[in-house]
């Protein structure tokens, strides 16, 4: 029996002390800093963990600078502080990138004014990434000969930091994390309305769950519920009887996967026509462009004929390209929401654009019922951390308070992993075509989980190859996503434990010949099953 079926089964079987709806970021986390601290925590989701929102950012931990034109001085601080501490966390996975700015002419805010914005973002972020430059047009063409600087008088370069991997995977990271300290996490299982049994002494929660795969209903016990479902919230809510103070408004964001347009590992910033921040941002082999900001009442969005024009009309404008780019280039496309917070009855259309990602964690006492409203991966180690602080004052005992639950192994580990790798001449195995060497690339998806690939690879050296031509992951990976990462779909793997589908169109996908023996490491004998279901669900 698998990871995943084991879990269904262990759900209905005792009582949780925590019950998380939702396995995007805020549930990830939530999840992994409870199941550290000792508490018995169980975590559904009627998708695959970061199936929703959380596998559509722009792959960016940004400390808000767009909201230093709002004056939220105190939010810009505690963004950027945050950033420091989850680059300080991660090293291998979140890091500086340098953010180049091209100033048109006219603009409603003057050059120099922007670049002094930039110091004083460097200033509230404690001087930790590079310092900004002010830029000319002749610095800036002869950097980024790339850029078209028509109208221009200038630009400027400031720091934030971005996911090596993708946001997905990062995500998901949390829930393994969770997984290892005990917490019963199941995807594809849905909620069907939580109750709380006041006429039982212990007033328990009980939940009303759906094994989205089988069809089989179960009863989840716990003494809180946790929803964290992003921008479902309002709707489990509902379905609870919880009222809250909080709710959301949705914002509409997409990117267009493209061809890589330049080589030089860093994020070009515009404006875009209508004023709103544009960016290009270095993927792998590609490069994502985007985004829009449109608000949508449903959070179930789409891409529309509407938003590709934007995006590429945009981006033709702005860069001196051998050929305009058309839809015929787009690789791949992320569309998702944003859950922005309001409280009453909201803000209207005139202030909505200014709405920032700022989270809200509500907490109904009695009940025993928490709500996470909004929120930015930026953020995700104070929501946790949140979260404990809340589920402790509910009367939840967390044996191992204080205990850190997240960041990279420590140095000693990293260090021996690193040692083994060497001894065993593992770089020399990278295909010719990677981006980068086997050691840093494993280490980063998988920590300390990364010295169990080495003895793959040292029983089978054919462990190290790569087996979808033009995706940087090797067989034992693949093993390895099949053992320990609960890979239901084979979109699970291509579009969240990875990104092979960003980066690789559905037709280069469908002819690859080593996809058939990656669903049969994943699958067994459903592989040709799980082909079908995916290639009927990405036409």
């Amino acid at each position: 029996m698998d990871l995943r079926q084991t879990n269904v089964q262990r759900l209905a079987e005792s009582v949780h002390d925590v019950l998380v709806l939702g396995g995007g970021i805020n549930g990830a986390v939530s999840a992994a800093c409870l199941s550290a601290r000792g508490v018995k925590v169980a975590l559904i989701d009627r998708g695959d963990f970061a199936g929703f929102t959380s596998q559509q950012s722009s792959n960016l931990a940004w400390g808000g600078i767009k909201y230093m034109e709002t004056f939220e001085f105190p939010l810009v601080r505690k963004l950027c502080v945050s950033r420091n501490h989850l680059i300080r966390s991660y090293p291998s996975t979140v890091q500086e990138i340098r953010f180049f700015t091209v100033h048109a002419r006219g603009f409603r805010h003057g050059l120099l004014k922007l670049v002094a914005g930039t110091w004083l973002y460097w200033f509230l972020g404690s001087f930790f990434t590079k310092t900004p430059r002010l830029l000319s047009t002749s610095q800036m063409q002869a950097e980024e000969p790339i850029l078209n600087l028509d109208g221009a008088d200038g630009g400027f370069e400031y720091s934030d930091a971005y996911l090596h991997d993708n946001d997905a995977r990062f995500v998901f990271n949390f829930i393994r994390s969770a997984l290892n300290y005990g917490c019963i996490a199941a995807n594809y299982v849905e909620s069907l309305g939580s109750e709380r049994a006041v006429r039982n002494a212990e007033g328990l929660w009980e939940t009303r769950a759906r094994d989205v795969i089988t069809g089989a209903e179960l009863r989840i016990k716990s003494r809180v519920v946790i929803n964290a479902c992003g921008p479902f919230v309002d709707a489990v809510n509902a379905q609870a009887k919880e009222t809250t103070t909080h709710r959301h408004v949705f914002s509409k964001g997409i990117h267009l996967i493209v061809p890589r347009l330049t080589k030089n590992k860093r994020v070009l910033t515009f404006f875009a026509d209508d004023g709103r921040l544009f960016f290009v941002i270095p993927m792998g082999p590609r490069t994502c462009i985007g985004t829009t900001d449109t608000k949508v009442t449903d959070p179930h969005a789409h891409v529309t004929d509407e938003d590709r024009r934007f995006v590429l009309d945009n981006i033709n404008k702005r860069l001196r390209l051998p050929k305009p780019l058309t839809e015929s280039d787009v690789v791949a496309e992320r569309c998702g929401v944003r859950p922005l917070v309001v409280t009453g009855s909201g803000a209207g259309a005139d202030d909505w654009l200014q709405l920032s990602r700022k989270h809200a964690v509500e907490i109904n006492a009695a009940d025993k019922h928490i709500s996470i409203f909004g929120g930015k991966l930026t953020d995700c180690l104070n929501v946790g951390e949140e979260v404990a602080a809340y589920v402790k004052e509910l009367g939840v005992t967390l044996p191992f308070e204080g205990r850190k639950w997240y960041g990279e192994p420590p140095n000693e580990v990293r260090d021996e992993f690193f040692h083994q790798a060497r001894l065993m001449g593992l770089d020399d195995l990278t295909s010719p075509a990677a981006s980068e060497k086997l050691t840093p690339r494993l280490w980063r998806r998988y920590g300390g989980e990364a010295i169990a690939l080495l003895e793959d690879i040292r029983r089978d050296p054919r462990m190290a190859e790569v087996l979808i031509e033009g995706a940087e992951y090797i067989r034992c990976e693949i093993t390895q996503a099949a053992r320990r990462e609960m890979v239901t779909k084979l979109d699970d793997f291509l579009r969240r434990r990875s990104k092979i589908s960003l980066v690789i169109s559905q037709a280069e996908l469908r002819a690859a010949p080593g996809l058939r023996e990656a669903c049969e490491i994943l699958f067994g004998h459903e592989a040709d099953a799980k082909l079908d279901e995916y290639f009927a669900s990405h036409p």
